[in-house]
């Protein structure tokens, strides 16, 4: 049996190895794969992590998502309650500041006027370590967004990912949410949610 800790662990030091060019350009790949899914180009509400490290980055396909007139969502944690709350951006370079671990969110005053109902949310775009070809998923360890994805099972759950993330089959325990999709800068993995 593949230990799950050892190959989220091995597959993160593989990723944060990827120079900055390597990642942008990967990155790059990937929106473009993303914008001509249906389930972004259909949907209205589209709720997008922020990106961190080397995962895939998201800040051009959030200025792009807002420029199509979508409404897009980004996660703020609440480490106490231990869930994700989506709050509604306009400008991520206004609305974004270091929050949880550093990663940028939004600014707590936004979340008193700006916070979508999970329900409301109809495309979740998810960060992970480890993805394989089921659509399973191995996030870092909070079950922060496996909780989301159990509050909205109707959105469209896709993750975005390098190639070198992808296993064949990942360890996944009961409670691990499986994706619709997961876009890497090679293909497009059709979950079997």
């Amino acid at each position: 049996m593949i230990d799950a800790a050892q190959l989220r662990k091995d597959i993160l030091a593989a990723r944060n190895r990827l120079s900055r060019e390597e990642i942008a350009e990967k990155s790059a790949t990937i929106t473009r794969t993303l914008l001509d899914l249906d389930q972004i180009r259909n949907r209205r509400s589209i709720f997008v992590y922020v990106s961190f490290r080397s995962e895939v980055a998201t800040f051009d396909l959030l200025d792009r998502l807002i420029a199509m007139g979508k409404t897009v969502s980004v996660p703020i944690t609440r480490v106490q309650e231990k869930r994700l709350d989506a709050v509604h951006i306009v400008n991520p370079a206004k609305d974004l500041v270091p929050g949880y671990c550093n990663i940028p969110e939004p600014k707590e005053e936004l979340c008193l006027t700006r916070q979508i109902a999970p329900q409301d949310i109809e495309t979740i775009l998810l960060p992970g370590s480890v993805f394989d070809e089921r659509g399973g998923r191995f996030g870092y360890g909070g079950g922060y967004y496996d909780r989301l994805l159990e509050q909205v099972p109707s959105a469209a759950r896709i993750g975005l990912a390098f190639e070198m993330q992808i296993v064949e089959r990942a360890p996944l325990k009961e409670h691990d949410q499986l994706l619709d999709l997961v876009v890497t800068e090679q293909r497009i993995i059709h979950g079997k949610r």
